[in-house]
């Protein structure tokens, strides 16, 4: 009976933890990307200098969020055993499919646990045409608390338009617009 006992609890406690990391704050279980996203304001003003983050890809090459000026920058912080990073995937991939010929929006998917080839197997098992990169540093507090999925869209001009944690639809109607008119921008 005691060993029944020790084997569902940690079951109960990672349903718990899924449950809270799908419906973050207990009321609302499903968050639309644009309840999270403003497009009007800036999280990071043209004054404040947006942080220069740093990732590398599969071959160890080192891409800056400041070298991406001029581009839009679509940037996911996830881990292939998160299910709301799981779950959102799809949706990321259909965005990306939307602006795959657009040499001026980039998608950096971001594996925090720095596992590149678990990561891009992964992608490939789900047959998603996504760049997986992992750190090359610290991502500041204030962008990445830790949580994920988190989301963040960069502007041209490299400031930090959205910045969302908890899964989301990407390839909604809201964010698709959101894109275009940062795309639109000089």
């Amino acid at each position: 009976m005691n060993i029944k006992k020790i084997a569902i609890l940690p079951l109960i406690a990672i349903t718990g933890w899924a449950y809270a990391s799908i419906n973050r704050n207990g009321i609302n279980a499903t968050v639309s990307a644009n309840q999270q996203i403003n497009i009007e304001q800036k999280l990071v003003t043209n004054s404040q200098e947006t942080p220069d983050l740093k990732f590398k890809d599969e071959n160890g090459k080192t891409i800056s969020l400041k070298s991406l000026k001029g581009k839009v920058v679509f940037i996911n912080l996830w881990a292939t055993w998160c299910p709301p990073c799981i779950h959102e995937m799809p949706s990321i991939n259909e965005l990306r499919k939307i602006f795959k010929d657009n040499k001026d929006v980039v998608f950096l998917m971001v594996d925090v646990d720095g596992k590149i080839e678990k990561s891009k197997e992964w992608m490939k098992s789900k047959k998603f045409d996504l760049p997986v990169y992992v750190p090359d540093g610290e991502i500041p507090r204030e962008l990445f608390s830790g949580s994920i999925p988190t989301t963040i869209i960069v502007d041209k001009q490299n400031n930090i338009i959205a910045r969302h944690v908890g899964g989301a639809d990407y390839s909604s109607k809201e964010v698709v617009d959101l894109v275009t008119k940062l795309l639109k921008e000089k």
